[in-house]
């Protein structure tokens, strides 16, 4: 009788083993000072707040033809990395222009000071709860961070980064900053059909949907908006000798790769730092090979 009953116990005791193996278990803190930097990953049914062993090591004097928006986030962050109150960031327009650098770089010249980033993708936002009762109680100043933020209809973590940016009783605390990035202005898909849904009143005054409330909400949650724009061809132009120059291209070839710079960024439709870093990057290359 023991032995069938040890033999029920251990098959019990297996059987629990693999159901607390997918259950949901809470997020452990990393080793803190294994960088400056972290990622959130899901792992199965489990978070876990992963160490950047190689951080990208972009400067705020590497970004050219943004000074505005550089003046206008340090300002924020150094009141952040103070103790001070600071408000959450959203950056938004054209692609390439250096949003997520600019965040990179900011991590980078804060990071002596004690800040530091966890970057967590959209599908995870609604595990932000759990990141937030991680880094409470510790001494850093930590910036959340989600590059390339945008929403369709009915995603979760919409509603999850709503509740902890504003309107939720468990709300972020003071050694938490969120940061987005994003394509879009409203964060959410804006149809037709939202306008058609508007309603006319008797003093004739178009009153906006709810539908269409409900879609600048986020966005208006974030204190601090940042916006980018197309550069100019002559910032497309500075950038570009920036990075030949931090590549070693002699500058007696600039003139040559002006006009090549020009044509790579009219095949591609668009004159951005990542086109300029793109190009100095091919023409370091190209040069170098054809000379060795």
């Amino acid at each position: 009788m023991n032995e069938r009953f040890e033999r029920l116990l251990a098959r019990a005791e297996a059987l629990i083993d693999r159901i607390e193996a997918i259950l949901p278990q809470p997020l452990c803190a990393p080793d803190w000072g294994a960088s400056v930097a972290f990622r959130y990953r899901k792992r199965g049914a489990h978070g876990v707040l992963e160490p950047v062993r190689h951080v990208a090591s972009i400067r705020l004097e590497d970004l050219q033809a943004i000074d505005e928006q550089k003046a206008r986030v340090q300002r924020n962050l150094e009141r952040f990395v103070r103790g001070l109150p600071a408000n959450n960031v959203l950056l938004t327009g054209a692609r390439g222009t250096g949003k997520s650098s600019l965040i990179k770089a900011c991590l980078n010249e804060y990071a002596p000071q004690g800040l530091r980033l966890i970057e967590v993708d959209k599908g995870d936002l609604t595990d932000l709860p759990d990141i937030v009762e991680v880094v409470a109680p510790r001494p850093e100043r930590f910036l959340v961070f989600c590059d390339d933020l945008s929403f369709e209809e009915g995603e979760p973590g919409y509603k999850a980064l709503k509740s902890i940016l504003d309107g939720s009783v468990a709300a972020a605390t003071p050694n938490v900053l969120i940061c987005a990035t994003s394509n879009r202005r409203h964060l959410l898909p804006e149809t037709m059909r939202d306008n058609l849904a508007a309603t006319y009143g008797d003093d004739g005054e178009l009153h906006p949907a709810e539908a269409v409330e409900e879609k600048v909400s986020l966005s208006e949650r974030f204190g601090l908006w940042v916006s980018f724009y197309p550069f100019s061809q002559d910032e497309y132009l500075a950038v570009v000798r920036q990075w030949l120059a931090a590549y070693g291209v002699p500058e007696a070839q600039w003139d040559e790769a002006r006009r090549a710079a020009l044509v790579w960024a009219l095949e591609r439709g668009a004159r951005s730092g990542r086109v300029a870093y793109q190009f100095a990057r091919d023409w370091a290359g190209r040069t170098s090979a054809e000379g060795a």
